[in-house]
């Protein structure tokens, strides 16, 4: 059976050559003065280093034997029991090793052999301490010193990150009666860990090595079934390389529950593993937002969500309330989403003021009337028609909705003298090839018209590219597909798109909107780099279980009427630049005069009340020059 190559000494990290020093020099320490004590109790006293010589020679029997019974591996953030019983085993080969040796270059010429007595305990506590105050230090408790081991019939796991949270899930592993997992290698992706242990499992390479070290936990009958993310707050790149390795090496692949989980759930509620999904691989890191700022935005406010009932509408609902509005105002044109988020509502802030309105935005008189009832202090604008097939299938609607719409609630904003608008809008204004982007540009431009001419109302509009997982968006569809064995149909193999998950979008839309800049700037959130829609397609069938293009296929089926490969998040005119926040940026302004737009808005109104099609869309390409409606292509 092959065992794993040892590293030469010169070979090991800076950090473990310093934990080396550190045993060797306690080696020598104790030596010293374990020869002290016993000539101090028992004969003639002698001084230190009496015996320099035997001292050195143990040193360096110490320093070998703890190489190579890999005492240096551990990380003395996670020492624990396995530790411990690693210092034992070195210490007493360590001596057994040393004695003959001296035997033979001395015949143990006054070395009192009950100086070893000493010497044994002695070195454990020098080598034991250390590391367990450290640990003390850090997380306030020895209790992992009393860990119980006992695999039974577990399954044997893989862990793929070497941090707090694989330390807790194997100490929960040892400690839990009904813990169905046996931690057998740890991979992580920093390489100073590469070889050094975690409570006695072994950090046994990086993520790319991932095949290779299950072929060699195989040879050793320790083959893991699985692996388990044990990363904190891992972003997408690192969750997809992942992904993709456990792919190769016949894996499947889930996640452990966050350290909050541990702490608050019950034993067998905190060691189920979930499965990895779609926003683990598009998460990016945690962008250090102003809660500050965003607390004073919404508390005591009197808040309006339109398209309450949406995904991004529910989102705003949830974050809002968490903010402490004094009254939270829904607002849908469904009658079923509206009933939904107002009784998620209801159970999750059941003490905050709130009303369900059922209203059209393009209804101006009703809109009139729900902004009167409710005298909103801040509006979020999230109401929109936004499948792009379907709008462009019915213009008329979606001029409307969009455009129409949009004015009409900032004209009420105007008028009852709401503090701030914030519109949201989408890459798909940019640029457009649509319907739907045009109509969304409108109700930028509108915005943004009303902003520079100075109105009491603080107008903010915020762009983003799709949301993962909404209405309308390809995720669900790619999820019905997988569900139903395939294919998975994809327009075009070199479409992109740019995704967020939708509570990082809603969180820079508040971000956003509690921030100051130029009057008529949009702020577009940085959405990293698009992702190929194939690609997406891919992993998702990889997050199922199973093998893209041989357990379920991909089938290319041409672009549909309006879409475009790639989307813009800014246009030629609208320079970017820093709003001075991670995760925001601002666009120049680019609009049209207010009066001139109010003209020409009321005679899309007029050709859309009329039903008067080919005028709406003539006015619309008049109103927004860069609108290039694009026809269908099967062309992939």
């Amino acid at each position: 059976m092959a065992s794993d190559p040892k590293p030469m000494p010169w070979q090991l990290p800076a950090r473990i050559l310093a934990v080396a020093a550190h045993d060797v020099f306690m080696a020598a320490a104790s030596f010293e003065i374990a020869l002290w004590l016993r000539f101090q109790t028992y004969g003639l006293p002698q001084p230190f280093f009496f015996m320099v010589e035997a001292t050195l020679l143990f040193a360096l029997v110490a320093g070998i034997v703890f190489w190579w019974v890999g005492l240096y591996r551990g990380i003395w953030y996670y020492a624990s029991a396995s530790d411990l019983i690693a210092i034992v085993k070195g210490v007493t080969l360590a001596i057994l090793v040393f004695l003959p040796l001296l035997f033979l270059l001395t015949r143990l010429q006054n070395f009192p052999r009950t100086a070893l007595l000493i010497l044994w305990p002695l070195l454990i506590v020098l080598l034991a301490g250390p590391r367990f105050l450290y640990r003390m230090a850090k997380d306030g408790n020895l209790a992992v010193l009393f860990e119980r081991h006992d695999d039974g019939h577990r399954v044997p796991v893989l862990l793929i990150g070497a941090g707090d949270r694989a330390d807790t899930f194997i100490r929960e592993m040892a400690r839990s009666r009904v813990a169905g997992y046996r931690v057998v290698g740890i991979v992580d992706d920093k390489p100073g860990r590469v070889g050094r242990d975690i409570r006695g499992v072994r950090v046994e390479g990086q993520i790319e090595d991932l095949a290779a070290i299950v072929a060699r936990l195989e040879e050793r009958g320790r083959r893991p079934q699985r692996a388990l993310i044990a990363w904190e707050s891992p972003d997408g790149a690192l969750v997809g390389r992942a992904l993709e390795a456990c792919e190769q090496a016949g894996l499947t692949l889930a996640s452990l529950p966050r350290l909050t989980d541990f702490r608050q759930e019950g034993a067998e509620e905190s060691l189920r593993v979930r499965p990895v999904d779609l926003e683990d691989l598009l998460r990016r890191p945690q962008r250090k937002l102003d809660r500050d700022a965003m607390a004073a935005l919404i508390a005591g406010k009197r808040v309006l969500v339109t398209g309450a009932g949406g995904t991004i509408g529910g989102e705003l609902v949830r974050q809002v309330a968490a903010l402490g509005p004094s009254h939270l105002a829904l607002l849908d044109l469904g009658e079923f989403n509206l009933y939904a988020i107002d009784l998620e509502l209801a159970m999750r802030a059941p003490g905050l003021a709130r009303s369900a309105h059922l209203a059209d935005v393009a209804d101006r008189s009703r809109l009139d009337d729900v902004f009167r009832a409710v005298k909103p202090d801040l509006v979020f604008h999230a109401a929109a028609l936004k499948h792009v097939p379907i709008v462009e299938a019915n213009p008329v609607e979606g001029i409307r909705a969009n455009a129409l719409g949009s004015r009409n609630v900032a004209d009420a904003c105007v008028a009852l003298g709401v503090g701030t608008m914030v519109l949201i809008s989408t890459d798909k204004a940019v640029n457009p090839t649509n319907v739907m982007g045009a109509t969304k540009r409108i109700a930028e431009m509108y915005g943004q018209a009303l902003s520079l001419a100075r109105s009491h109302t603080r107008f903010v509009t915020v762009r983003f590219g799709n949301v993962l997982g909404s209405t309308g968006s390809v995720v669900p569809l790619f999820q019905r597909q997988i569900a139903a064995g395939g294919p998975v149909t994809v327009t075009h193999p070199d479409m992109t798109r740019y995704f967020m998950t939708v509570q990082e979008a809603v969180e820079l839309v508040l971000q956003a909107s509690a921030m100051e800049t130029e009057a008529g700037r949009i702020f577009v959130l940085d959405m990293g780099e698009p992702v190929k829609i194939v690609e997406l397609a891919r992993q998702m069938i990889r997050l199922a279980g199973l093998r893209p293009e041989k357990d379920v296929a991909i089938a290319f089926t041409g672009l549909r009427p309006g879409e475009k490969l790639a989307e813009s998040l800014f246009h030629d005119a609208e320079p970017p630049a820093s709003s001075g926040r991670d995760g925001i940026l601002t666009a120049a302004p680019r609009t049209a005069d207010w009066h001139d737009l109010v003209i020409s808005l009321d005679r899309l109104a007029a050709a859309t009340q009329a039903n008067r099609r080919e005028e709406a869309l003539a006015l619309l390409k008049t109103l927004v020059p860069e609108y290039r409606k694009l026809e269908p292509s099967n062309d992939v």
